[in-house]
């Protein structure tokens, strides 16, 4: 598989390919019993990823930091699919205040958690540091979700022990992950603004989603939950991320048409590695267009994988 398989949609050993549609990777499965928190579920393929999990029954939960929005897509929803369960939780990744006051929230409900998507994202920003003084890009992107999963992970093994139904843990990273500093992640430097490079930054924080995947994915497995974590490419899709980059992109499509992504097919991914039978038990493991796919030499580092968690957890205690 590569560009050709990507150019022509010509589907790989899954039997789904980058034509593929959200809805079409879903056809028949029943998620009746289960619940999935969706992050940035407001707008774009966070939104579809919602719409299609509701779709299949799944009891969703969208985490979004506009409250408002998330509950326009919320009716959205309810207009197409009535006996929807959708419920609308404020999250706002960048702060950590946030992040603690969410969890507390969805454990407030008592619902069982069963898959958690890590979707949420910015993409490309001006330099700038976050309420609690962390680079944006980073902070958002992959500090807030590896706090948030820290935070729902003993409810999802406790879901899981009692139901019997293994839980899923998918983080959205980029093929951009592969386009980072020349030592992959910033750790002495990650706030320097002499140094920042707003494609290197997002490299960089997309590189942190893949290193954080694989390594909850090896502790859980060493302490044997049921639970598995994986990370995908969700494709080149032109939504709101690109805000900062419009004109750039715009004239990227005008060359490139055949690579890019509709909503429906940005959401293929996500939806079949949170959804699909075929990927019981797998775990640790990098997802494209619906296929499994080698990322970066940097994304498969153990050592840096464990040197991240690290620096994580101590900047998610002392913020």
């Amino acid at each position: 598989m590569g560009i050709f398989s990507l150019m022509t949609g010509m589907a790989g050993p899954s039997g789904f390919g980058s034509a593929s549609t959200a809805e079409q990777v879903t056809d028949g499965i029943d998620a009746s019993n289960l619940t999935a928190i969706v992050t940035g579920g407001a707008s774009g393929i966070g939104l579809e990823t919602a719409r299609v999990l509701a779709l299949r029954k799944a009891h969703v939960i969208i985490a979004a930091r506009n409250v408002e929005a998330a509950n326009e897509a919320k009716q959205l929803i309810l207009k197409d699919q009535p006996n929807a369960r959708i419920d609308v939780l404020k999250l706002d990744l960048c702060s950590i205040k946030s992040v603690k006051a969410f969890a507390d929230s969805f454990k407030a409900l008592n619902l069982p958690l069963n898959i958690l998507i890590n979707n949420a994202g910015i993409m490309f920003c001006p330099y700038q540091l976050s309420a609690d003084g962390i680079e944006i890009q980073f902070a958002t992107n992959h500090l807030g979700h590896f706090l948030l999963t820290n935070l729902l992970l003993d409810k999802m093994k406790e879901t899981a022990k009692s139901t019997g139904t293994q839980g899923r843990i998918v983080n959205l990273s980029s093929i951009a992950h592969q386009h980072t500093y020349s030592d992959g992640i910033l750790f002495e430097n990650l706030n320097d603004e002499k140094s920042y490079s707003d494609k290197k930054a997002y490299g960089q924080s997309k590189l942190a989603n893949v290193l954080h995947a694989n390594e909850l994915s090896r502790r859980l497995q060493a302490e044997g939950a049921n639970i598995t974590v994986n990370s995908v490419h969700p494709g080149l899709i032109m939504t709101n991320l690109f805000k900062y980059s419009a004109v750039l992109f715009k004239l990227l499509k005008l060359v490139t048409p055949l690579i890019w992504k509709n909503v429906p097919q940005g959401a293929a991914t996500t939806c079949y590695v949170a959804l699909h039978p075929k990927l019981k038990g797998v775990s640790g493991k990098y997802y494209q267009d619906c296929n499994e796919w080698q990322p970066s030499k940097f994304a498969t580092d153990e050592r840096l994988a464990k040197k991240l968690w690290d620096f994580s957890n101590k900047l998610a205690n002392s913020a």
